[in-house]
């Protein structure tokens, strides 16, 4: 679809119980597209009763699903994954178009998703217990891992099909029913996707979608047969989700806010560090949770050589539909989000950041899309709100210090600790650097420590709260509950006179 060619606005749907269902209130949200700024869709606003009905839906399908054999559920995941390959071209055409980001960010983003299927469906190795013969008594003891039920996922409006995907696969993989609810302004990708679960053969009321808004969040986390909520929002929604969620005595793993420094040494290979900066701190118009967000030079000599480099790469990047081939970086998701990181913008140069690159005016072809070109501030200090909080926009700023101690003493007084990387050719410095980080996900020479689907994600501090994590092993721990069981077949048989009030023990 050209940009260009008049959308037309559409009622959407939730899927429940492998069914699309209309919604039975008379609130809808608007879905925009960011790269044209038009009304594309209106999604409905379920209420607290739908959100009662699915959750029955879907414990029912569970029943069944839970008694599948692991082997069944992963022949479905692997149709889901040949169905997604086959359909990466319409879905990052969805991506594109509800969110802004460009075709080949999408594209990324499908694989990075894929990688957590592929970890799913190695689910049976990451279900299989532990067995103990004769601990004592002729008891042998062994220990199984079950699905919880119904579960929850949150999720946001930056990665419409990997955060998801991520949240919910390996779920489904361990005999979990899922409820889904999508960020209100990215649902259709979600929607289609829902669509291949079933394609794949996933009984229906397994997987479902439920869209909404605070209405819809505070139904799931007070609802008693939802054990285990997955989140990734802001840190303040975050945190009021583990709150909630842990009141209700529910498992929470919510994925908060982060800002992510990269630490560039003297002895760095400053044309890999700008380049790697540049990529990972605009990319997706910056609105990812691992973004880089600070560049932090260590030493004025390397701060005044990075930033001329850094100065000239970045007056280069162009903004510009999804569809547009020769384009960096699309839109940012709403105009709301735009005027706040104008706003985080001029209230630095304010306080006194000196403006190396002004991304506020860019020229564009369609005006009415929710754009800002790519912005740098250098000299910006700790105090500065546009250091303390997380901007969810194209405007990046660089804090000089003196030695690499100050650089982790400045990281670790953060109250995110999401992402951080260091560029430097000196084992030494990484190996300091790496130990004493105070960061959930580290990277040395790389731009993103973004972990690969079969390592956990999560970070530290104020960017996660619960114990559970996204990726990785840990999600098939999460999604499940794990059970003990001793048993005992004697020889002979027991009689009286063998009645013992001890505390059981190996004697």
């Amino acid at each position: 679809m050209n940009t260009k060619e008049q959308v037309t606005v559409e009622k959407l749907y939730h899927f429940i119980g492998g069914e699309k269902k209309e919604g039975k209130s008379d609130r809808y949200g608007k879905v925009f597209m960011p790269s044209t700024g038009e009304l594309m869709a209106l999604v409905p606003y379920a209420t607290a009763e739908e959100v009662n009905e699915t959750v029955e839906i879907a414990k029912k399908a569970s029943i069944g699903w839970k008694k599948t054999s692991v082997g069944k559920r992963i022949e479905v995941l692997h149709r889901f994954r040949s169905f997604i390959v086959e359909e990466t071209g319409k879905i990052a055409h969805l991506i594109g178009q509800e969110s802004g980001k460009t075709i080949s960010d999408a594209i990324g983003e499908i694989s990075r998703g894929i990688e957590s299927i592929d970890l799913a469906i190695n689910a049976p190795h990451l279900l299989k217990g532990e067995y103990s013969v004769n601990v004592g008594g002729e008891i042998n003891s062994y220990s199984i891992k079950q699905p919880l039920g119904v579960v929850a996922a949150i999720a946001p409006f930056n990665f419409p099909f990997m955060v998801p995907v991520a949240m919910t696969s390996m779920a489904v993989a361990c005999g979990n029913a899922v409820i889904l609810k999508p960020s209100e302004r990215v649902p259709n990708t979600a929607l289609y996707f829902s669509e291949l679960w079933k394609k794949a053969g996933l009984p229906d009321g397994v997987w479902n979608i439920i869209n909404g808004d605070k209405e819809v969040v505070d139904a799931i986390l007070s609802h008693p047969d939802i054990p285990a909520i997955s989140f990734v929002g802001s840190t303040r929604v975050a945190e009021y989700v583990y709150e909630e969620g842990c009141r209700h005595h529910k498992k929470v793993a919510a994925f908060g806010g982060g800002k992510n420094h990269m630490i560039i040494m003297p002895d760095a290979d400053l044309d890999l560090a700008v380049n790697s900066f540049i990529g990972a701190a605009y990319g997706a118009a910056s609105q990812r949770c691992m973004a880089i967000s600070a560049a932090v030079p260590v030493g004025d000599k390397t701060a005044e050589v990075f930033v001329a480099k850094l100065k000239e790469k970045v007056e280069e990047l162009k903004v510009g539909t999804f569809d547009d081939k020769s384009v960096d970086f699309g839109a940012l998701i709403t105009q709301e989000a735009k005027d706040t990181v104008i706003k985080y913008i001029d209230e630095s140069i304010e306080e006194g950041a000196y403006l190396c690159v002004d991304g506020r005016n860019p020229k564009v072809e369609n005006e009415n899309g929710f754009y800002l070109g790519a912005t740098l501030l250098d000299h910006v200090k700790p105090h500065m709100r546009i250091y303390r909080e997380e901007v969810f926009g194209p405007a990046r700023i660089v804090v000089r210090v003196d030695s690499l101690e100050e650089a982790i003493e400045l990281i670790n007084n953060h109250e995110f600790g999401n992402g951080v990387t260091i560029f430097t050719s000196n084992g030494s410095a990484a190996r300091t650097f790496t130990e004493n980080i105070e960061v959930g996900m580290v990277g040395v020479n790389v731009p993103i420590p973004i972990p690969v689907g079969y390592h956990n994600f999560g970070g530290w501090k104020r960017s996660k709260f619960g114990e559970g994590h996204m990726f990785g092993p840990d999600t098939a721990r999460f999604f499940t509950k794990s059970k003990t069981i001793s048993e005992r077949w004697p020889e002979s048989k027991i009689t009286d006179d063998q009645v013992a009030f001890d505390f059981p023990s190996n004697r």
